[in-house]
């Protein structure tokens, strides 16, 4: 029963977020704002609900290391998948055609993760009130960060521009692209608790415990918004959409992990988190950090059919998952 519950709601988050990825394209063009600052922002804040849902019943269940798990697991993820995109659509190049401006979205990511390990490590014990200093950091850190995004982006100067895109025949207008996306997002948010719920019940029945399927199911689930959004952006030709929505996704990530210490009263969230995810927070980094180095490098260097960037992307995570296993993270 719990497969099967796993199974049906994945199907539906599968199916919001190929509807997220249509509407926010539509939003894009009729607004002009661009394929970065859609993807940066509005895409992918929606499509990291999941994580940030499945965060919220993680806390009131009592399994934090679940929640840790899965922020640091889809970070991972969202930077294999930047890997697995070369690799199917290596005629296009994708790392090689987006705007250099996307370095600055994945700088704020290796920032914020870098944060957060510190913290988790340095184990500063002050507080605001029943909140963490160290995430009213982190939290400040976006704010400031997403602001930047946007000025970097309004400086034509600095920025490489977008070709102008003409508003099709038949495209649908501003205000029922705004409502589809509304409801998208709302359709995934309620299909996120059975998700949820069912992949608490299979760690407890396959014994691997909530910190490995954290980083593994869970996080594979929750990433798979950004998984169809990023697709469906990359077939349509959207590329700035759909790195944006990848680098972005982190970002939002590591401020999400953040804002849950607004639900935790026990104390400081990321004191409760298992030590041993300071690794997995340490793989996140390293793979973004990766992913920035091929949005800047220019130079094409590939071993058979992959760039050589995107294969140590690919052999990051593997090892990655490999380390975290065999050291039994939250278990």
């Amino acid at each position: 029963m719990p497969w099967l519950t796993f199974v049906l709601s994945a199907a539906v988050i599968v199916f919001a977020a190929s509807q997220l990825a249509r509407y926010g394209d539509v939003i894009a063009v009729r607004t002009r704002l661009g394929g970065m600052f859609i993807g940066t922002l509005l895409l992918a804040g929606a499509t990291s609900l999941p994580e940030f849902l499945t965060a919220i019943n993680s806390v009131r269940q009592g399994v934090p290391n679940l929640t840790a798990g899965d922020f640091f697991g889809s970070c991972m993820f969202n930077m294999l998948l930047l890997a697995i995109l070369d690799a199917v659509f290596r005629q296009q190049r994708i790392l090689r055609q987006v705007a250099l401006t996307h370095a600055l979205t994945a700088a704020l990511a290796a920032l914020l993760l870098g944060l957060v390990v510190f913290f988790m490590m340095a184990d500063i014990s002050w507080s605001i009130g029943w909140v963490g200093v160290d995430s009213i950091v982190i939290i400040l850190t976006y704010v400031g960060g997403v602001r930047l995004i946007q000025l970097q982006g309004m400086r034509s100067g600095t920025a490489i521009a977008e070709p102008e895109v003409a508003v099709q025949a038949g495209t649908l207008g501003l205000g029922r692209a705004v409502v589809g996306f509304v409801g998208a997002a709302i359709v995934l948010a309620l299909a996120v608790p059975y998700m949820v719920s069912s992949s608490a019940h299979i760690a407890e029945i396959t014994g691997l415990g909530t910190g490995i399927v954290g980083v593994v199911l869970v996080a594979f689930v929750t990433s798979l918004p950004e998984t169809v959004a990023t697709l469906m952006a990359v077939r349509m030709g959207a590329f700035d959409l759909a790195v944006g929505n990848l680098f972005g996704s982190n970002v939002f990530n590591i401020f999400a992990l953040a804002m849950v210490d607004l639900f935790y009263r026990d104390g400081r969230f990321l004191q409760v988190i298992d030590p041993g995810f300071a690794l997995a927070g340490l793989l996140g980094l390293l793979m973004v950090c990766l992913g920035l180095i091929g949005n800047l490098a220019r130079l094409e260097r590939r071993v058979l059919f992959i760039e050589v960037d995107a294969l140590f992307l690919i052999i990051v995570y593997i090892v990655g998952i490999y380390l975290l296993y065999a050291r039994g993270i939250g278990m």
